[in-house]
């Protein structure tokens, strides 16, 4: 690996580090804080802001502030707010705006900062003369590792179920934003005069919509975005629901949840290994039906999975879950980079981002938060059998969900020629 991979895996490192910290225990922590129905509102608000913060910083990207320079203002941002929202919720009864007004700026500058990444990374390996579809996977699944670092030390610390794991994630953004203004520079579109109010402000990325498939591909990528915070959200608080029952009580997974569900970035690391074959080999369709059968079996082996005799499942909910979101985000994050002109590749990733990140995830939050509000918060807590069968329920409707998004893509969605499906190597 060069140098130039080397600064880039960095990067990638801290980024995900950054959201590992609380991505999988934010739900823990809020149950036991007393905002357990709320749960939904603090994933779907990372939903909201996605859907146009990402697109607007895209536009500067493109337009005014190189990449490499606004990733650094986002997580300079993205920290300070973060470590407000960190200590706000130490109180021994935090105030529910406080805690979630800090945290809702911070996840507006940081949500930009994963299609800011992209395009600081395509650029600089385009500049370099690589082949971004068989460089980028090896350098993004640092990534992952760090997310899965953060994760492990959240849980191996004692934080899942405080808002310390706020103040690791503040701390690393503010560590990010410096390192950032030493990766390579991006270049900004010099090529103002002239140009319609439409191009001035980037907004040209959204004339991909005229074009049938981009327009299918940016649906579904909504559809699928659905499911991206779902698990996120509400694996941790459900795995650790089965403490109250004897004889799960003092399992592994109860104990030590984060870690169990750290099994699904684990597999990522893996699965992103193999993008650069199957798109290739299969073509775009093909993987993106290949996610979405994925998240079929993730969610409907957490329904009928438990910690104790089935955690097996559980395990096999992990190992499907790293192709159900690298065959979806990483690829569906080249497709767009080799299917889009130069001049508006950050406002077409932070468009991406939009429709899954934000239009896509904040939808699948506020569903599945109605959805598991009525089938597990509604109930008494105890006894704790009911609230368990609510669970499940919750799981199998996420499941036939993402069954019926697979059929209606494959029907969809048409493949290009072989030849122009995608770059070649």
């Amino acid at each position: 690996m060069n140098k130039l991979s080397l600064r880039l895996v960095a990067m990638n490192f801290l980024e995900f580090a950054v959201w590992g910290a609380y991505l999988t225990s934010m739900g823990n922590f809020l149950a036991s804080a007393g905002f357990a129905e709320s749960i939904w509102l603090f994933y779907a608000m990372q939903g909201i802001v996605s859907i146009f913060m990402p697109a607007l910083m895209g536009i500067v990207a493109d337009r005014w502030i190189p990449a490499q320079r606004l990733l650094g203002l986002c997580h300079l941002f993205a920290g300070i707010f973060m470590v407000a929202a960190g200590l706000y919720g130490m109180q021994e009864q935090p105030s529910f705006g406080l805690v979630f007004g800090m945290y809702a700026l911070s996840v507006a500058f940081f949500m930009p900062t994963i299609a800011l990444t992209n395009s600081v990374a395509f650029n600089a390996l385009t500049r370099a003369g690589m082949d971004t579809v068989k460089a980028f996977p090896p350098i993004r699944v640092f990534g992952t590792v760090g997310f899965i670092c953060t994760m492990w030390a959240v849980d191996l610390m004692g934080f899942q179920g405080n808002s310390n794991q706020f103040i690791v994630s503040g701390v690393l953004s503010v560590v990010l934003a410096i390192y950032a203004q030493t990766l390579p520079a991006c270049p900004v579109s010099k090529s103002e005069k002239g140009a319609s109010i439409v191009q001035a402000l980037g907004l040209d990325a959204f004339a991909l919509f005229r074009q049938k498939r981009m327009a299918i591909f940016f649906i579904f990528s909504m559809l699928l975005g659905v499911s991206l915070q779902i698990t996120n959200g509400y694996a941790n608080p459900y795995i650790t629901a089965f403490k109250d029952i004897p004889d799960y009580a003092s399992t592994f997974g109860v104990q030590h949840a984060n870690i169990l569900i750290s099994l699904s970035q684990i597999s990522e690391t893996c699965c992103i290994l193999l993008i650069p074959f199957f798109l290739k080999r299969f073509g775009i369709k093909k993987v993106m039906m290949i996610s979405m059968l994925a998240w079929v079996l993730r969610f409907g082996l957490f329904g009928t999975g438990n910690p104790g005799p089935g955690v097996w499942m559980f395990v096999l909910s992990c190992i499907v879950y790293g192709v159900a979101f690298d065959f979806f985000n990483i690829s569906g994050a080249l497709f767009v980079d080799q299917n889009t002109d130069e001049g508006i590749r950050s406002s077409a990733q932070g468009l991406f981002m939009l429709m899954t990140n934000g239009l896509g995830a904040s939808l699948g939050t506020v569903v599945a938060g109605r959805v598991i509000n009525n089938y597990v918060y509604s109930l008494p807590q105890t006894p704790v059998e009911p609230v368990i069968e609510g669970w499940r329920t919750s799981w199998f409707v996420f499941a036939a969900y993402a069954l019926v998004v697979l059929v209606l893509f494959a029907i969809l969605f048409k493949e290009k020629r072989e030849a122009e499906s995608m770059p070649k190597a």
